[in-house]
Protein backbone atom coordinates (compact mmCIF):
# COMPACT_ATOMS: atom_id res chain seq x y z
CA UNK A 1 0.00 0.00 0.00
CA UNK A 2 1.14 3.45 -0.84
CA UNK A 3 1.53 6.01 2.06
CA UNK A 4 -1.49 8.24 0.91
CA UNK A 5 -3.94 5.20 1.26
CA UNK A 6 -2.74 4.81 4.75
CA UNK A 7 -3.21 8.45 6.10
CA UNK A 8 -6.45 9.63 7.85
CA UNK A 9 -8.91 11.75 6.03
CA UNK A 10 -7.96 15.13 7.79
CA UNK A 11 -4.62 14.52 6.47
CA UNK A 12 -5.34 13.90 3.08
CA UNK A 13 -7.76 16.59 2.63
CA UNK A 14 -4.66 18.93 4.38
CA UNK A 15 -2.36 17.52 1.98
CA UNK A 16 -4.59 18.16 -0.98
CA UNK A 17 -5.25 22.10 0.17
CA UNK A 18 -1.45 22.77 0.24
CA UNK A 19 -1.24 20.86 -3.13
CA UNK A 20 1.33 18.22 -1.76
CA UNK A 21 -0.56 15.92 -3.72
CA UNK A 22 -3.26 16.13 -6.02
CA UNK A 23 -7.22 14.99 -5.69
CA UNK A 24 -6.70 13.43 -8.80
CA UNK A 25 -4.06 11.34 -7.49
CA UNK A 26 -5.50 10.59 -4.44
CA UNK A 27 -8.18 9.13 -6.21
CA UNK A 28 -6.29 6.69 -8.69
CA UNK A 29 -4.36 5.64 -5.38
CA UNK A 30 -7.77 4.44 -3.96
CA UNK A 31 -9.24 3.47 -7.17
CA UNK A 32 -5.99 1.57 -8.02
CA UNK A 33 -6.39 -0.26 -4.24
CA UNK A 34 -10.23 -1.28 -4.65
CA UNK A 35 -9.28 -2.81 -7.92
CA UNK A 36 -6.35 -4.52 -6.15
CA UNK A 37 -8.42 -6.22 -3.51
CA UNK A 38 -12.26 -5.92 -3.93
CA UNK A 39 -12.80 -9.50 -5.83
CA UNK A 40 -11.75 -10.66 -2.10
CA UNK A 41 -13.51 -8.03 0.50
CA UNK A 42 -16.97 -7.26 -1.94
CA UNK A 43 -17.21 -3.70 -0.17
CA UNK A 44 -18.42 -1.75 -3.47
CA UNK A 45 -21.62 -3.13 -5.48
CA UNK A 46 -20.46 0.17 -7.83
CA UNK A 47 -17.32 1.48 -8.67
CA UNK A 48 -17.70 5.25 -10.44
CA UNK A 49 -14.63 5.91 -12.18
CA UNK A 50 -15.47 8.32 -14.29
CA UNK A 51 -17.71 10.51 -11.78
CA UNK A 52 -14.78 10.31 -9.26
CA UNK A 53 -11.95 11.34 -11.43
CA UNK A 54 -14.30 14.30 -12.45
CA UNK A 55 -15.13 15.03 -9.11
CA UNK A 56 -11.51 14.93 -8.17
CA UNK A 57 -10.45 17.34 -11.44
CA UNK A 58 -12.57 19.76 -10.27
CA UNK A 59 -11.88 20.20 -6.89
CA UNK A 60 -7.60 20.22 -7.94
CA UNK A 61 -8.81 23.35 -10.20
CA UNK A 62 -10.85 25.17 -8.05
CA UNK A 63 -7.74 24.83 -5.71
CA UNK A 64 -5.47 26.33 -8.49
CA UNK A 65 -7.86 28.63 -8.70
CA UNK A 66 -6.98 29.95 -4.99
CA UNK A 67 -10.36 28.93 -3.35
CA UNK A 68 -10.85 28.38 -0.06
CA UNK A 69 -12.38 24.85 0.11
CA UNK A 70 -13.52 22.62 2.95
CA UNK A 71 -11.34 20.13 5.00
CA UNK A 72 -12.72 16.81 3.57
CA UNK A 73 -12.19 18.61 0.11
CA UNK A 74 -10.51 16.34 -2.35
CA UNK A 75 -10.83 13.24 0.40
CA UNK A 76 -12.48 10.01 -1.28
CA UNK A 77 -15.31 8.18 0.16
CA UNK A 78 -17.77 5.50 -0.23
CA UNK A 79 -21.26 5.77 -0.35
CA UNK A 80 -24.16 2.91 1.33
CA UNK A 81 -26.07 1.81 -1.94
CA UNK A 82 -29.52 3.04 0.27
CA UNK A 83 -28.75 6.41 -0.74
CA UNK A 84 -29.89 8.08 -3.93
CA UNK A 85 -27.34 9.10 -6.53
CA UNK A 86 -28.46 11.20 -9.39
CA UNK A 87 -26.71 8.90 -12.39
CA UNK A 88 -25.24 6.24 -10.34
CA UNK A 89 -27.18 2.83 -9.52
CA UNK A 90 -28.70 2.60 -6.41
CA UNK A 91 -30.14 -0.77 -5.71
CA UNK A 92 -30.23 -0.88 -1.57
CA UNK A 93 -28.59 -4.57 -2.60
CA UNK A 94 -31.80 -6.00 -3.86
CA UNK A 95 -32.77 -7.34 -6.95
CA UNK A 96 -35.92 -5.33 -7.12
CA UNK A 97 -33.97 -2.04 -7.70
CA UNK A 98 -31.51 -3.82 -9.57
CA UNK A 99 -30.29 -1.25 -12.56
CA UNK A 100 -32.13 1.72 -10.93
CA UNK A 101 -30.46 5.15 -11.65
CA UNK A 102 -31.67 7.73 -9.72
CA UNK A 103 -32.68 11.26 -11.11
CA UNK A 104 -31.44 13.02 -8.21
CA UNK A 105 -29.36 13.09 -5.40
CA UNK A 106 -30.21 12.17 -1.30
CA UNK A 107 -29.51 15.20 0.77
CA UNK A 108 -26.35 14.09 2.44
CA UNK A 109 -24.71 13.29 -1.44
CA UNK A 110 -25.79 16.68 -2.53
CA UNK A 111 -23.99 17.98 0.79
CA UNK A 112 -20.81 15.71 0.74
CA UNK A 113 -20.17 16.58 -3.41
CA UNK A 114 -20.79 20.37 -1.91
CA UNK A 115 -18.20 19.96 0.34
CA UNK A 116 -15.92 18.51 -2.48
CA UNK A 117 -15.37 15.09 -1.45
CA UNK A 118 -14.94 12.55 -4.02
CA UNK A 119 -17.40 9.86 -4.22
CA UNK A 120 -15.65 6.69 -4.95
CA UNK A 121 -18.91 4.26 -5.24
CA UNK A 122 -21.57 2.20 -3.86
CA UNK A 123 -21.27 0.05 -1.18
CA UNK A 124 -22.57 -3.71 -0.51
CA UNK A 125 -25.01 -4.05 2.38
CA UNK A 126 -27.70 -6.56 3.77
CA UNK A 127 -31.17 -5.96 1.62
CA UNK A 128 -32.85 -3.01 2.61
CA UNK A 129 -30.91 -2.35 5.32
CA UNK A 130 -32.40 -5.81 6.87
CA UNK A 131 -29.39 -7.90 8.24
CA UNK A 132 -26.66 -8.01 10.49
CA UNK A 133 -23.97 -9.91 8.53
CA UNK A 134 -24.53 -7.96 4.61
CA UNK A 135 -24.62 -11.80 4.18
CA UNK A 136 -28.52 -10.74 3.18
CA UNK A 137 -27.25 -8.48 -0.12
CA UNK A 138 -28.78 -9.84 -3.22
CA UNK A 139 -25.40 -9.45 -4.69
CA UNK A 140 -23.68 -11.38 -2.56
CA UNK A 141 -22.09 -11.27 1.28
CA UNK A 142 -18.77 -8.78 2.19
CA UNK A 143 -16.26 -10.31 3.82
CA UNK A 144 -14.24 -8.90 6.56
CA UNK A 145 -10.59 -7.73 5.97
CA UNK A 146 -9.70 -8.78 9.39
CA UNK A 147 -10.50 -12.48 8.29
CA UNK A 148 -11.98 -13.46 5.11
CA UNK A 149 -14.20 -15.97 6.04
CA UNK A 150 -15.90 -13.70 8.83
CA UNK A 151 -18.86 -11.32 8.16
CA UNK A 152 -18.19 -7.70 8.26
CA UNK A 153 -21.23 -6.54 10.54
CA UNK A 154 -24.54 -5.81 8.98
CA UNK A 155 -26.32 -3.91 7.30
CA UNK A 156 -23.51 -1.71 6.19
CA UNK A 157 -20.63 -4.28 5.91
CA UNK A 158 -19.66 -2.56 2.91
CA UNK A 159 -19.20 0.68 4.14
CA UNK A 160 -17.20 -0.67 7.08
CA UNK A 161 -14.85 -3.22 4.82
CA UNK A 162 -14.16 -0.46 2.60
CA UNK A 163 -12.52 1.29 5.56
CA UNK A 164 -10.81 -1.35 6.84
CA UNK A 165 -9.16 -2.82 3.63
CA UNK A 166 -8.49 1.03 2.93
CA UNK A 167 -9.94 0.88 -0.11
CA UNK A 168 -11.20 4.85 1.46
CA UNK A 169 -10.67 7.23 3.94
CA UNK A 170 -14.63 8.42 4.73
CA UNK A 171 -17.54 6.11 4.27
CA UNK A 172 -21.32 6.80 5.18
CA UNK A 173 -24.00 4.06 6.38
CA UNK A 174 -27.46 4.37 7.84
CA UNK A 175 -28.71 2.83 11.28
CA UNK A 176 -31.80 1.39 11.73
CA UNK A 177 -30.68 -0.80 15.11
CA UNK A 178 -27.11 -0.51 14.86
CA UNK A 179 -26.02 -1.18 11.88
CA UNK A 180 -23.27 1.39 11.65
CA UNK A 181 -21.79 1.01 14.75
CA UNK A 182 -21.91 -3.03 14.62
CA UNK A 183 -19.78 -3.22 11.40
CA UNK A 184 -17.86 -0.46 12.64
CA UNK A 185 -17.24 -2.62 15.66
CA UNK A 186 -16.12 -5.94 14.06
CA UNK A 187 -14.01 -4.54 11.48
CA UNK A 188 -11.85 -2.17 13.82
CA UNK A 189 -12.91 1.23 12.64
CA UNK A 190 -15.11 4.22 13.75
CA UNK A 191 -19.16 3.99 13.28
CA UNK A 192 -21.59 7.47 14.84
CA UNK A 193 -25.08 7.02 14.86
CA UNK A 194 -25.96 10.66 15.22
CA UNK A 195 -29.25 12.15 16.74
CA UNK A 196 -32.25 11.29 14.86
CA UNK A 197 -33.43 13.93 12.92
CA UNK A 198 -29.75 15.26 13.05
CA UNK A 199 -28.93 13.62 9.42
CA UNK A 200 -31.54 14.08 6.81
CA UNK A 201 -33.18 10.94 5.45
CA UNK A 202 -34.42 12.96 2.09
CA UNK A 203 -33.48 9.89 -0.89
CA UNK A 204 -32.94 7.75 1.46
CA UNK A 205 -34.21 3.99 0.64
CA UNK A 206 -36.57 3.53 3.53
CA UNK A 207 -36.94 0.39 5.99
CA UNK A 208 -38.21 1.62 9.14
CA UNK A 209 -38.64 5.79 9.31
CA UNK A 210 -38.62 6.17 13.01
CA UNK A 211 -35.72 4.82 13.18
CA UNK A 212 -33.43 5.16 10.20
CA UNK A 213 -30.49 6.74 10.43
CA UNK A 214 -27.76 8.08 8.25
CA UNK A 215 -24.09 8.94 9.54
CA UNK A 216 -20.44 8.90 9.34
CA UNK A 217 -17.70 6.09 9.52
CA UNK A 218 -14.24 6.30 9.41
CA UNK A 219 -10.77 4.97 11.07
CA UNK A 220 -10.45 7.70 13.36
CA UNK A 221 -13.25 9.63 16.03
CA UNK A 222 -11.91 13.00 14.19
CA UNK A 223 -12.48 11.83 10.68
CA UNK A 224 -15.64 10.89 11.73
CA UNK A 225 -16.34 14.27 13.08
CA UNK A 226 -15.12 15.93 10.44
CA UNK A 227 -17.99 13.98 8.01
CA UNK A 228 -20.58 14.39 10.52
CA UNK A 229 -20.13 18.10 10.55
CA UNK A 230 -21.01 17.87 6.67
CA UNK A 231 -23.73 16.06 6.64
CA UNK A 232 -25.66 17.44 9.36
CA UNK A 233 -28.22 19.91 9.92
CA UNK A 234 -31.65 20.90 9.27
CA UNK A 235 -33.14 20.02 5.83
CA UNK A 236 -36.84 21.65 4.96
CA UNK A 237 -37.66 18.28 2.53
CA UNK A 238 -37.23 15.84 5.97
CA UNK A 239 -40.15 16.37 7.89
CA UNK A 240 -38.59 14.59 10.57
CA UNK A 241 -35.30 17.21 10.57
CA UNK A 242 -34.43 19.04 13.79
CA UNK A 243 -34.47 22.57 13.48
CA UNK A 244 -31.24 23.15 15.86
CA UNK A 245 -27.91 23.99 15.20
CA UNK A 246 -25.11 20.97 15.04
CA UNK A 247 -23.38 20.57 18.00
CA UNK A 248 -19.58 21.08 17.81
CA UNK A 249 -18.74 17.42 17.15
CA UNK A 250 -15.42 18.63 15.81
CA UNK A 251 -13.98 20.53 18.37
CA UNK A 252 -15.11 17.93 20.87
CA UNK A 253 -13.40 15.22 19.18
CA UNK A 254 -9.98 16.99 19.41
CA UNK A 255 -10.86 17.99 23.01
CA UNK A 256 -11.31 14.36 23.71
CA UNK A 257 -8.01 13.27 21.87
CA UNK A 258 -6.00 15.65 24.83
CA UNK A 259 -6.78 12.42 26.99
CA UNK A 260 -9.02 14.67 29.50
CA UNK A 261 -11.83 13.27 30.82
CA UNK A 262 -12.38 15.32 34.34
CA UNK A 263 -15.53 16.40 35.24
CA UNK A 264 -17.42 14.13 32.70
CA UNK A 265 -19.56 11.26 34.43
CA UNK A 266 -19.90 8.02 32.57
CA UNK A 267 -22.69 5.38 32.91
CA UNK A 268 -22.06 1.45 33.00
CA UNK A 269 -25.49 -0.04 31.75
CA UNK A 270 -25.87 -2.77 35.02
CA UNK A 271 -28.38 -4.60 32.50
CA UNK A 272 -25.65 -4.82 29.83
CA UNK A 273 -23.26 -6.00 32.34
CA UNK A 274 -21.94 -9.18 30.33
CA UNK A 275 -24.95 -11.93 30.23
CA UNK A 276 -24.76 -13.36 26.82
CA UNK A 277 -21.49 -11.44 25.41
CA UNK A 278 -18.30 -13.02 24.87
CA UNK A 279 -15.61 -13.24 27.94
CA UNK A 280 -12.70 -11.60 25.16
CA UNK A 281 -15.08 -8.60 24.38
CA UNK A 282 -15.64 -8.04 28.26
CA UNK A 283 -12.50 -8.27 28.84
CA UNK A 284 -11.59 -5.57 26.19
CA UNK A 285 -14.77 -3.27 27.42
CA UNK A 286 -14.05 -3.56 31.43
CA UNK A 287 -10.37 -2.73 31.00
CA UNK A 288 -10.99 0.47 28.27
CA UNK A 289 -13.57 1.35 31.42
CA UNK A 290 -10.57 1.28 33.75
CA UNK A 291 -8.95 3.46 31.20
CA UNK A 292 -11.47 6.27 31.13
CA UNK A 293 -10.83 6.38 34.89
CA UNK A 294 -7.09 6.83 34.62
CA UNK A 295 -8.11 10.31 32.19
CA UNK A 296 -10.07 11.19 35.23
CA UNK A 297 -13.44 10.56 34.26
CA UNK A 298 -16.09 9.31 37.24
CA UNK A 299 -17.68 6.13 36.26
CA UNK A 300 -20.87 4.88 37.96
CA UNK A 301 -23.18 2.13 37.34
CA UNK A 302 -26.67 3.34 36.23
CA UNK A 303 -29.98 0.67 35.95
CA UNK A 304 -31.91 1.01 32.48
CA UNK A 305 -34.20 -1.96 33.00
CA UNK A 306 -36.35 -1.84 30.13
CA UNK A 307 -33.21 -2.10 27.94
CA UNK A 308 -33.88 -6.04 28.08
CA UNK A 309 -37.16 -5.73 26.13
CA UNK A 310 -35.59 -3.40 23.39
CA UNK A 311 -34.70 -6.28 21.15
CA UNK A 312 -38.70 -7.52 21.46
CA UNK A 313 -39.64 -4.08 20.75
CA UNK A 314 -37.39 -3.23 17.55
CA UNK A 315 -38.37 -6.40 16.07
CA UNK A 316 -42.12 -5.33 15.98
CA UNK A 317 -41.76 -1.73 15.05
CA UNK A 318 -39.06 -2.24 12.50
CA UNK A 319 -40.78 -4.74 10.65
CA UNK A 320 -44.41 -2.68 10.70
CA UNK A 321 -42.72 0.24 9.27
CA UNK A 322 -40.83 -1.62 6.57
CA UNK A 323 -43.97 -3.36 5.67
CA UNK A 324 -45.67 -0.03 5.02
CA UNK A 325 -42.87 1.41 3.18
CA UNK A 326 -41.72 -1.59 0.95
CA UNK A 327 -45.67 -1.65 -0.51
CA UNK A 328 -44.25 1.09 -2.45
CA UNK A 329 -41.73 -2.23 -4.99
CA UNK A 330 -45.05 -3.31 -6.67
CA UNK A 331 -43.70 -3.86 -10.18
CA UNK A 332 -45.87 -0.85 -11.53
CA UNK A 333 -44.15 2.44 -10.91
CA UNK A 334 -40.36 1.71 -11.10
CA UNK A 335 -37.87 -0.98 -10.80
CA UNK A 336 -38.78 -4.85 -11.41
CA UNK A 337 -41.71 -5.96 -13.10
CA UNK A 338 -42.23 -9.61 -13.72
CA UNK A 339 -45.03 -11.20 -15.68
CA UNK A 340 -46.27 -8.93 -17.33
CA UNK A 341 -47.11 -10.81 -20.47
CA UNK A 342 -50.77 -8.91 -21.19
CA UNK A 343 -52.64 -12.15 -19.80
CA UNK A 344 -52.19 -11.86 -16.05
CA UNK A 345 -54.07 -8.99 -13.41
CA UNK A 346 -52.45 -6.51 -11.80
CA UNK A 347 -52.08 -8.65 -8.56
CA UNK A 348 -50.73 -11.23 -10.30
CA UNK A 349 -47.77 -9.65 -11.88
CA UNK A 350 -47.26 -7.49 -8.49
CA UNK A 351 -47.18 -10.47 -6.52
CA UNK A 352 -44.62 -12.22 -8.99
CA UNK A 353 -42.53 -9.33 -9.16
CA UNK A 354 -41.90 -9.30 -5.30
CA UNK A 355 -41.42 -13.09 -5.37
CA UNK A 356 -38.22 -12.27 -7.61
CA UNK A 357 -37.22 -9.38 -6.67
CA UNK A 358 -37.42 -9.47 -2.42
CA UNK A 359 -35.02 -11.76 -0.90
CA UNK A 360 -35.46 -13.92 2.37
CA UNK A 361 -34.93 -11.88 4.88
CA UNK A 362 -37.27 -8.57 3.63
CA UNK A 363 -40.02 -11.16 3.07
CA UNK A 364 -39.72 -12.50 6.64
CA UNK A 365 -39.84 -8.99 7.89
CA UNK A 366 -42.42 -7.66 5.57
CA UNK A 367 -44.90 -10.46 6.58
CA UNK A 368 -43.92 -10.24 10.39
CA UNK A 369 -44.81 -6.41 10.08
CA UNK A 370 -48.16 -6.42 8.13
CA UNK A 371 -49.23 -9.39 10.40
CA UNK A 372 -48.11 -7.11 13.83
CA UNK A 373 -50.56 -4.35 12.22
CA UNK A 374 -53.44 -6.39 11.04
CA UNK A 375 -56.77 -5.83 12.14
CA UNK A 376 -57.28 -7.52 15.85
CA UNK A 377 -53.16 -7.65 16.69
CA UNK A 378 -52.29 -4.00 16.11
CA UNK A 379 -52.98 -2.94 19.83
CA UNK A 380 -51.49 -6.77 21.32
CA UNK A 381 -48.09 -6.26 18.87
CA UNK A 382 -47.20 -2.82 17.64
CA UNK A 383 -49.25 -1.48 20.01
CA UNK A 384 -47.55 -2.70 22.91
CA UNK A 385 -44.24 -2.25 21.40
CA UNK A 386 -45.10 1.43 20.80
CA UNK A 387 -45.44 1.34 24.97
CA UNK A 388 -42.09 -0.22 25.67
CA UNK A 389 -40.45 2.24 23.70
CA UNK A 390 -42.00 5.15 25.95
CA UNK A 391 -40.73 3.50 28.68
CA UNK A 392 -37.08 3.04 27.42
CA UNK A 393 -36.96 6.58 26.34
CA UNK A 394 -37.94 7.05 30.09
CA UNK A 395 -34.86 4.82 31.32
CA UNK A 396 -32.68 7.48 28.76
CA UNK A 397 -33.66 10.12 30.10
CA UNK A 398 -33.68 8.97 34.00
CA UNK A 399 -29.96 7.80 33.53
CA UNK A 400 -28.83 11.53 31.63
CA UNK A 401 -29.63 12.91 34.80
CA UNK A 402 -27.24 11.25 36.61
CA UNK A 403 -24.42 10.92 34.01
CA UNK A 404 -23.14 12.72 31.11
CA UNK A 405 -22.79 9.53 28.80
CA UNK A 406 -23.77 5.94 28.65
CA UNK A 407 -20.96 3.19 27.95
CA UNK A 408 -21.15 -0.53 26.78
CA UNK A 409 -19.72 -3.53 24.55
CA UNK A 410 -21.11 -2.42 20.76
CA UNK A 411 -21.51 -5.82 20.10
CA UNK A 412 -21.66 -8.80 22.20
CA UNK A 413 -19.27 -10.79 19.85
CA UNK A 414 -16.71 -10.41 17.59
CA UNK A 415 -17.14 -11.16 13.82
CA UNK A 416 -18.72 -14.73 13.30
CA UNK A 417 -18.16 -16.65 10.64
CA UNK A 418 -19.66 -16.28 7.47
CA UNK A 419 -22.79 -18.57 7.55
CA UNK A 420 -23.16 -19.56 10.88
CA UNK A 421 -25.71 -18.18 11.40
CA UNK A 422 -27.74 -17.43 8.53
CA UNK A 423 -30.51 -21.21 9.76
CA UNK A 424 -30.95 -18.72 12.74
CA UNK A 425 -32.67 -15.47 12.89
CA UNK A 426 -32.89 -14.88 16.62
CA UNK A 427 -29.49 -15.58 16.31
CA UNK A 428 -28.29 -13.37 13.63
CA UNK A 429 -30.49 -10.59 15.96
CA UNK A 430 -28.85 -10.74 19.25
CA UNK A 431 -25.68 -8.89 16.93
CA UNK A 432 -28.01 -5.42 17.72
CA UNK A 433 -28.72 -6.83 21.26
CA UNK A 434 -27.00 -3.72 22.81
CA UNK A 435 -27.07 -1.05 20.09
CA UNK A 436 -30.74 -1.29 19.51
CA UNK A 437 -32.02 0.72 22.48
CA UNK A 438 -30.27 4.05 21.30
CA UNK A 439 -32.54 3.86 18.12
CA UNK A 440 -35.98 3.58 19.90
CA UNK A 441 -34.83 6.80 22.04
CA UNK A 442 -33.33 8.75 18.93
CA UNK A 443 -30.27 9.56 20.78
CA UNK A 444 -26.49 9.64 19.31
CA UNK A 445 -24.23 6.61 19.76
CA UNK A 446 -20.83 5.61 18.38
CA UNK A 447 -18.47 2.79 18.01
CA UNK A 448 -14.89 3.27 18.38
CA UNK A 449 -12.36 -0.23 18.42
CA UNK A 450 -11.37 -0.88 22.38
CA UNK A 451 -9.20 -3.98 21.87
CA UNK A 452 -8.50 -7.26 20.18
CA UNK A 453 -10.51 -10.78 21.86
CA UNK A 454 -9.40 -13.95 19.62
CA UNK A 455 -7.10 -11.41 17.45
CA UNK A 456 -10.56 -9.98 16.05
CA UNK A 457 -11.40 -6.31 16.65
CA UNK A 458 -14.30 -5.29 19.91
CA UNK A 459 -16.26 -2.16 19.71
CA UNK A 460 -16.81 0.33 22.51
CA UNK A 461 -20.32 2.00 22.65
CA UNK A 462 -20.90 5.81 23.57
CA UNK A 463 -24.40 6.94 23.92
CA UNK A 464 -25.30 10.54 24.77
CA UNK A 465 -28.83 12.71 24.85
CA UNK A 466 -30.86 13.71 22.01
CA UNK A 467 -28.73 16.24 20.43
CA UNK A 468 -25.44 15.43 22.80
CA UNK A 469 -23.38 14.14 20.00
CA UNK A 470 -20.77 15.92 20.76
CA UNK A 471 -20.42 14.28 24.21
CA UNK A 472 -19.74 11.10 22.72
CA UNK A 473 -17.25 11.98 20.02
CA UNK A 474 -15.12 13.20 23.39
CA UNK A 475 -15.50 10.27 25.16
CA UNK A 476 -14.70 8.23 22.12
CA UNK A 477 -11.66 10.11 21.04
CA UNK A 478 -10.76 9.90 24.79
CA UNK A 479 -10.85 6.30 24.09
CA UNK A 480 -8.99 6.27 20.74
CA UNK A 481 -5.94 7.98 22.84
CA UNK A 482 -5.51 5.70 25.23
CA UNK A 483 -6.18 2.64 23.35
CA UNK A 484 -5.16 3.28 19.56
CA UNK A 485 -6.62 2.39 16.14
CA UNK A 486 -6.14 -0.91 14.80
CA UNK A 487 -4.92 -2.00 10.97
CA UNK A 488 -6.29 -5.41 10.09
CA UNK A 489 -3.56 -8.28 8.47
CA UNK A 490 -2.32 -6.82 4.96
CA UNK A 491 -4.84 -8.05 2.60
Amino acid sequence: MTGVIKKTAAELGALIANREVSAVEVAREHLDRIAAVDDRVHAFLHVDTEGALAAAEAVDARIAAGEQLGPLAGVPIAVKDVLATRGVPTTAGSKILEGWRPPYDATLVERLRAAGTVMLGKTNMDEFAMGSSTEYSAYGPTFNPWDLARIPGGSGGGSAAALAAYEAPLSIGTDTGGSIRQPGAVTGTVGAKPTYGGTSRYGLLAFSSSLDTPGPCARTVEDTALLHAVIAGHDQRDSTSIDAPVPDVVGAARLGATGDLAGVKVGLVREFSGEGAEPGVMSAFRETVEALTKLGAEVVEVSCPHFLYALPAYYLIAPSECSSNLARYDGVRFGLRVGDDGNRSLEEVMSATREAGFGPEVKRRIIIGTYALSSGYYDAYYGQAQKVRTLITRDFTAAFEQVDVLVSPTTPFVAFELGSRTSDPYQMYLADLFTIPTNLYGGPAISVPCGLSEGLPVGFQVMAPILGDDRMYRVAAAVESAVGTFAPPAL
